[in-house]
Parts: structure tokens; sequence; C-alpha cells
């Protein structure tokens, strides 16, 4: 069986290095989204799958828009029998899904319908989910609304952030992934259609969603620092002159107290215990701008609080 893999994030190399590996499947070529400038320099940098793709001595293929026809020439050259697609990054038109004799699979990190679109993962923390998983899907044209081939769930966990999940996920769809496509192939999993009912997106993630809201529950709060972990981390502003301190926050438990949203009620070794819209959040682990992630005992002797002191709301 003769593949071309299509994915960019770091997610994607689970599946690739799985695929590599399993007996009957030959990886033709990677396919990934064009080096993009990153850091201070602007430096050139390669995507994770490229640089695993590389590693495993495999063609690179970099199309700056999979619309392109040269694109679709390349892989009509390549002949496949089939193409997965792991966080690509682009959606892809009916005319090349159409190529390969056995079409085009994708993993997505959520149980489809539900959190379609760019931050599964995130979304489904965030919305205080208890479990979650990875779904094997026959694409289509639309954005993750092709028929389903195999799905597999797994708990989130109230240690689990976005980073912990997504490696867990990363790992379970690599592993159904290639579990599926024997019995794909040879006929024994007919695709099922998704209902429409549950079905909802799961937006991409914007720096300003890891802003804190403290008027909302203390349970909503701390899902949405584990949700926005590591990026865009959740933040939240000092209220102090001349203007509002930032402050991130990292680490942070559900505290069973009342206070007014975003007052400090008490500051000390045990950590910083803020007022929400519902109990209140002892903060564990924060970063003043410029500064280190520290605990809040070490916070605390360069940074001193006392209770009172207000986060902006």
């Amino acid at each position: 069986m003769n593949l071309v893999f299509m994915g960019t994030a770091e997610l994607s190399c689970a599946s690739l290095e799985r695929l590599v590996g399993t007996p009957g499947l030959s990886v033709l070529a990677v396919v990934t989204q064009p080096d993009k400038p990153k850091g201070r320099e602007l430096k050139l940098t390669p995507s994770p799958v490229k640089v695993l793709a590389e590693r495993l001595h495999l063609p690179v293929l970099q199309p700056l828009k999979a619309r392109e026809e040269i694109f679709a020439s390349q892989l009509r050259e390549l002949k496949p029998d089939l193409m997965v697609v792991v966080a690509y990054g682009q959606i892809l038109p009916q005319r090349l899904l159409d190529l390969p004799r056995y079409g085009c699979l994708n993993v997505h990190t959520s149980l489809l319908p539900k959190y379609r679109g760019a931050a599964p993962i995130q979304w489904a923390m965030a919305d205080g989910e208890p479990e979650t998983g990875v779904t094997i899907m026959k694409m289509d044209a639309g954005l993750d609304t092709g028929p389903v081939l195999a799905t597999r769930r797994t708990p989130i966990l109230p240690t689990d952030d976005a980073q912990t999940l997504h490696d867990r996920l990363a790992q379970l769809g690599a592993e159904l992934l290639a579990e599926t496509i024997p019995d794909y192939v040879a006929g024994r999993i007919p695709p099922q259609p998704q209902p429409e009912d549950g079905a909802s997106y799961a937006a991409k993630i914007k720096k300003d969603d890891g802003r804190i809201d403290w008027s909302l529950p203390a349970t909503k709060i701390w899902n949405r620092l584990r949700a926005f972990t590591p990026w865009p981390g959740g933040f939240t502003f000092l209220a102090v002159e001349p203007k509002p301190q930032l402050l991130k926050i990292w680490k942070a438990e559900v505290w069973e107290q009342t206070g007014p949203p975003g007052s400090v009620l008490s500051a000390d070794k045990a950590g910083l215990v803020v007022g929400c819209g519902e109990d209140t959040l002892r903060i564990l682990e924060l970063q003043r701008e410029g500064g280190k992630r520290l605990g809040a005992e070490a916070f605390l002797a360069g940074c001193p609080l006392r209770p009172g002191a207000k986060f902006v709301v």
C-alpha cells in the first residue's frame, strides 16, 4: 500500500512515525507547509514534520498552496493508493481528495461531529468536557465533515493541560490510524456519515483567549487556564500605578471560598486566593512580565501582595 502523508504540526509526527514503521505500508512522500520565519532574526524554520521526514530519509514536498496545479501534477505522478492528513493546515479541494484510489483519511483530535475546526483539544478542555478522543474519517471538501471510520476515547484528567492532552491524543491517533487502514482498504469498515446533531466548531485560538475574566466561576477559569497552557497562557493584570502589571498564571486550583471577583483574599506561601464569580481560585505558580515562572511563595518574596489587591476584571 503506497501512500502520501500530509502534515505540519507536532501533532502529525506520531502518525508519520507509526506509518513508516507499519509493515505493508510505504510512504512515497511527505507534504508539509513551507518553512516559515521565526524568532527575532526571522530565520526560516522547517515544520516538525519536515524535520522528522528528513530524518527518516523521505521525500518532502512543500507547496505554497495545496490548490496549485503543479502540486496536483506531482501527486498524480506519485500515484498513491491513499493519502493521510494530520494537522496539515490547509483545506484540500475535492479534486485532490479524489486522486488516490482509496481517497484521503484524516486524524482529528475530537469525537466528531463535536469540535470540528482548528483547536479541538483546547476547546474541549476549556468547555469542561469530561472526555475527548480521536476520530479517523474519510475526508470530503468540508471542514471536518467527512464520514467516520473509527474513534477512540480518553478522559480529560484534572492533571491535564493542553500539552499533555495533545501528546496523548497524538499517540492515540497514530495507533488508531495504523489499526484502521488495513480494515478500511479491505472493505471491512464502511464509512459512517456524521450526524449533524451535536456538531460544534472549535475556532482557532487567539492570544486574547488567555485573558482571565474573574467574573466567571472559578471552575471555568481553571479549565481555561489548563486549555491555554502552554499557549497563549492564562494572564491577568494587577491594578497598580502607573499602569496595570501583566501576570501570567501557570498553575492554580479551585478553592471553596467567596470574595469579590478579582480581589486577592489571601497571599501567603500556600498561594494567592483570588475571588471569582463563583468560589475562588488559588494560584500556585505565576510569572511577572519579564520575570521567571515561580511558585507562589517565591513570587511573593520578590513581589509582595496584600489582601485587598485587585486584578483587572
